[in-house]
């Protein structure tokens, strides 16, 4: 089954993670980097996600899970050890038509977790569809040798001065070659040689 790749803007939108474990800490942190409305549903929680709640960066119901819980939710994220409960939520999510992602069971997902690379504003994703995790960790491994740290800004940079040029009256055709110029390996063999000169 071939995988529909996609970036989501999650900013304000309510998600929901089932567990309050490492894993889900992981899931968690990911969703508040990208300004998610996140709440958590577990008894018990780690320190780092008690924080988090105490902060009132998350919503954290130390509770078991209920299906009332899966009220206007726009994502789910169950990362518990109990099988039965993975089920459960997963049945429930699909009967709503919430995306869900059951940590390590392919079989209860809606999407998967890529191997990402980040530099800033520059993400890359990769995914093998859940055949092999370990592939995708040393392509983003390759990939983080690849894409080093002045990336970030260097997109800074392109996205400041692309933001002027469309601005300006410039025809179409004169735009286009100019944006492409502007993310050439020209343009950042230039931009690493202005920044090793500071």
């Amino acid at each position: 089954m071939l995988l529909f790749p996609a970036f989501l803007k999650l900013a304000s939108r309510r998600c929901l993670v089932v567990g309050a474990g490492r894993v889900a800490e992981e899931k968690i942190e990911g969703l508040l980097r990208a300004e998610a409305a996140v709440s958590v549903v577990a008894p018990s929680a780690t320190r780092r996600i008690c924080a988090w709640a105490r902060a009132g960066e998350i919503i954290w119901k130390a509770r078991t899970f209920q299906s009332s819980d899966l009220v206007d939710i726009f994502l789910i994220v169950v990362a518990t050890p109990s099988p039965r409960l993975h089920r459960q939520v997963y049945k429930q999510a699909r009967r709503r038509g919430i995306l869900c992602n059951v940590v390590d069971d392919p079989e209860h997902c809606d999407f998967y977790y890529g191997a990402t690379v980040r530099r800033g504003s520059l993400q890359i994703a990769i995914s093998t569809g859940g055949l092999s995790p370990a592939l995708a960790q040393r392509l983003r491994k390759q990939m983080e040798q690849k894409f080093g740290p002045e990336y970030e800004d260097w997109l800074e940079e392109i996205g400041a001065i692309r933001k002027r040029l469309l601005a300006k009256p410039v025809s179409p055709g004169r735009r286009k070659a100019l944006l492409h110029r502007l993310a050439s390996k020209t343009s950042l063999d230039e931009f690493r040689r202005r920044r090793k000169g500071k």
